[in-house]
């Protein structure tokens, strides 16, 4: 009886070895131009969105392990096409105001960052003075001033 059972276990463990050779792409394109803002909202973005809207993603150590790579993969890609930091200086004014409105609904609907995302990255949770940095960012079109 114990034969099928470490049969299956086998068999499982041999699937899991197998599908850590299925490749990824999991490359950082180049910076084309860089985001523009006060570098307190910067500080933020780097903290909280970077990592799957930018070309400077960190990869985690858990983004190597299969199936967890496909799905963090695939995230990335998914989040850069949507939105990029890296891309944000390429377009044209009308863009970047919707943009950052977009980004600041996300946000106040607490869609961004997202729920799975926060546990294993807690630095990337928004405090109120980082809600309240990008809301006036977003709404002021981006000109607002540094404290700094």
């Amino acid at each position: 009886m114990m034969a099928p059972k470490l049969a299956i276990i086998a068999a499982i463990a041999l699937i899991f070895v197998g599908i850590q050779f299925i490749p990824v792409n999991q490359s950082n394109p180049p910076v084309v131009a860089e985001t523009e803002t006060p570098a307190a909202v910067k500080a933020i973005l780097k903290r909280s969105c970077y990592d799957c809207h930018s070309s400077e993603t960190i990869w985690p150590w858990y983004s190597r392990i299969a199936p967890l790579s496909w799905l963090v993969t695939r995230d990335v890609h998914e989040g850069r096409e949507h939105l990029n930091f890296s891309n944000w200086g390429t377009l044209p004014t009308n863009e970047l105001v919707e943009n950052m409105e977009e980004v600041w609904e996300e946000v106040e609907e607490g869609e961004m960052p997202l729920w799975f995302y926060l546990p294993m990255h807690p630095e990337a949770r928004l405090s109120s003075e980082d809600r309240a940095a990008l809301r006036n960012w977003a709404t002021g079109g981006g000109r607002i001033q540094d404290d700094d």
